[in-house]
């Protein structure tokens, strides 16, 4: 009996790669993308990242100081394969960027720089990368520059990523010699020594090749038969391992987490590009070779797939929301399905519209569960940097941007109303500095508000708020040149000039021992009385260990009226919330962190003239910050993990600086070529960093920092 041929929807999607580019800043993840195009024929111009006129880096923002901000879509085809690309940012300050896009991708292809090897932000990223299971490609990039060794890149994969390098190329020549690689799945030379749009040599390997390429090849097949148990079986039993086996086996073993592939090449000056493209064609997955993706019921919590089909019910992640032109657009991974224009989706996390609760006048806390609500696609678009085609339709495996989705955030999904499901959302990071902003005049500061807002929605990591103290604007970031940009963006989009000032640490508080107390409201108003009694109780926990409420209130004795048993459910429901919204702000005004807050007592009172349970709210929120006054209350300050790479000549400085700022050294070791010394301190010693250890360096330092924990110090 025949099989049935895969349908045209399959075999498309067959054709399909959705893949990131990421790496550490400066390692050259746009110059790699702007060579994707170029070569593809997508654009036939290449842009310099030096020069500011990139295709991928299209923010003013982006072009002005050389690094990309915010991950750029875009699509273009190769060998007959419909490949969906986005260039993620390498500054720390935008991980989210590189977070949300790895959550939707199927591949990733990670650059390193041949002289600095694996850099700070290259960890992260791959971290990121490990923790969504992508399959990658690694690609050591500047094999042109003094100082690359091929060699002590791959050591360093696997030393310090601890992953399974598989070289597949072998560099000809380093540094000023470098023309080419030796292809050791397909036994080829590739020679590139002729302008960008020349095709580069190939010829079969020599007899004056085989001291470099055949022990390279030998490794490489071991390697594999490491992992893959059907090459293991022809190398033990010394069978040819002819060029279909082996790449069969790369395959597999990539798509299965077993390996890295790594090829080699100088991407600005176009060298390396299109085997490294066949490499994702031929060894990174296809929507269809990925596991289905899982999520849950919204309603009954069961544990529910989507294959990547056409043909299943419609399944989307919204991973980005970006305005466009003044409007909201959101930008959609179709996992399942078919998505139209006009098409009405259901957001399960969206509550029905309730004009009462939507102006806080609603039920009490707006305690009812969203049931999810329908949302209305009114164009699609497919994404080429920050230019966009209108389109009909998306289907499984596609990247596309959506417009008319007013409600929908980064994370929600999106799905076919007949068949519910929810996935997991895209995490994200708290802020760690502040800064106050106002506009410049009082014509722009209402024009402020609601481009802050929009600015907000765009992005997770960025806050707003208004302090209720001032009446200041405050808004929360990443790092100083996370809010410089956004103050730029308040500028060149919006039109508003507005005065930033000084950054300010965001702080915690936590407590020092354990505390109870009791707090008694009672206030007479124009509604009657208010009237609350509650006791709290609270103990530290350990540091990283996150903050409980836990109510310990006993039932109500046998004796007690039945009047009073029936009314004290609600009552202990609203001293909880009171503790909760306490635990946001402590007794200096900071969130609490570590902390377990046990409501251990509440005191309902049964009076025509109380007027609501108002008051057990209250007095549950003043006995939790009494009682954390009892315990004693200490401030937690952002400390920040810093790895500063740097040359030999200039460790002393780094490390003279470092002290003056009350760092605790923990490593200096080396890094590719360079000493590489890794601290943590806190955040507020850190502010004008940058400018100080560039100063102090000649210019010859990198840094990364990144959030560890918040402690005191």
């Amino acid at each position: 009996m025949s099989q049935a041929s895969p349908s045209p929807s399959k075999k498309k999607l067959d054709r399909t790669r959705n893949i990131g580019i990421i790496a550490h800043i400066d390692a050259g993840k746009t110059t790699v993308s702007e060579r994707f195009l170029f070569y593809s024929g997508r654009i036939h111009k290449i842009g310099e990242v030096h020069e500011g006129q990139t295709q991928m880096d299209w923010m003013p923002e982006e072009r002005k100081r050389g690094i990309t901000i915010t991950a750029a879509a875009t699509s273009f085809t190769w060998r007959n394969y419909e490949m969906h690309l986005i260039d993620t940012p390498g500054h720390v300050d935008f991980t989210i960027e590189v977070e949300r896009s790895l959550r939707v991708l199927d591949g990733a292809v990670v650059v390193l720089s041949a002289v600095d090897g694996v850099e700070p932000q290259t960890e992260t990223v791959w971290r990121q990368a490990d923790k969504f299971h992508v399959p990658r490609i690694a690609f050591v990039n500047k094999m042109d520059r003094v100082g690359s060794n091929f060699e002590s890149v791959v050591d360093s994969i696997q030393r310090i990523l601890l992953a399974n390098p598989v070289p597949l190329q072998e560099p000809i020549g380093a540094e000023e010699t470098f023309v080419g690689m030796y292809d050791l799945v397909a036994g080829k030379r590739i020679e590139f020594t002729g302008e960008e749009d020349e095709a580069p040599q190939i010829s079969d390997v020599g007899e004056a090749d085989q001291e470099a390429y055949a022990p390279a090849r030998e490794r490489l097949i071991e390697r594999i038969a490491n992992v893959d148990d059907e090459l293991a079986e022809k190398y033990l039993t010394g069978e040819a391992i002819d060029e279909a086996s082996l790449r069969a086996a790369i395959r597999r073993a990539t798509l299965a987490n077993k390996a890295v592939p790594v090829m080699c090449g100088a991407a600005l000056r176009n060298r390396g590009i299109q085997p490294l493209l066949d490499a994702v064609v031929d060894f990174l997955p296809a929507p269809t070779e990925v596991p289905p993706v899982v999520g849950h019921h919204p309603k009954t919590g069961e544990v529910e797939q989507r294959p990547a089909d056409d043909k299943a019910p419609l399944c989307a992640l919204a991973f980005k929301v970006a305005m466009v032109e003044g409007r909201k657009a959101v930008y959609l991974r179709i996992y399942s399905g078919t998505l139209k224009s006009g098409d009405d989706v259901w957001n399960p996390r969206l509550g029905p519209p309730n004009k009462d609760r939507d102006k806080g006048k609603g039920r009490e806390g707006g305690s009812e569960k969203p049931l999810g609500r329908l949302e209305k696609v009114a164009r699609l678009f497919s994404v080429h940097a920050d230019s966009r085609d209108k389109i009909d339709d998306a289907k499984a495996g596609s990247i596309v941007l959506a417009v008319g989705l007013k409600d929908t955030a980064t994370g929600d999904t999106l799905c076919d109303p007949r068949a519910p499901i929810a996935l997991e959302r895209i995490d994200t990071y708290q802020p760690v500095i502040n800064q106050a902003v106002e506009a410049a005049t009082s014509a722009d500061a209402e024009k402020m508000q609601a481009a802050l807002e929009k600015m907000a929605d765009e992005d997770p990591t960025f806050h707003v708020r208004e302090d209720p103290e001032t009446g200041q604007t405050i808004v929360s970031g990443m790092g100083e040149l996370h809010l410089e940009i956004k103050r730029d963006v308040l500028d060149r989009e919006y039109g508003v000039q507005a005065r930033m000032g000084r950054p300010q640490v965001v702080y915690r508080e936590t407590i020092l021992g354990s505390g109870e107390a009791e707090h008694v409201f009672e206030r007479a108003v124009d509604e009657g009385l208010l009237f609350g009694k509650a006791t709290v109780r609270v103990s530290a926990r350990p540091r990283g260990a996150g903050s409980v409420v836990k109510n310990a209130v006993p039932p109500p004795p046998a004796d007690m009226p039945q009047p009073l048993q029936r009314a004290l459910p609600p009552l202990v429901e609203a001293a909880l919330a009171g503790v909760r919204e306490a635990m946001g702000s402590g007794p200096k005004g900071n969130r609490l962190e570590d902390v377990e807050a046990v409501l251990v007592a509440v005191e309902p009172k049964l009076s025509s003239e109380v007027a609501s349970d108002v008051g057990w709210r209250i007095a549950g929120s003043r006995a939790l910050l009494k009682a954390c006054e009892a315990a004693g209350v200490a401030l937690l300050e952002p400390i920040m993990h810093l790895e500063v790479l740097v040359p030999d000549d200039f460790v002393g400085e780094v490390l003279g600086d470092l002290n003056q700022r009350r760092a605790q050294i923990l490593d200096v070791g080396m890094r590719g070529n360079r000493r590489c010394v890794v601290a943590e301190l806190p955040l507020r010693s850190l502010f004008g960093y940058s400018t100080a250890v560039r100063s102090a360096t000649e210019g010859r330092a990198d840094f990364v920092m990144t959030f560890a924990r918040y402690d005191t110090w």
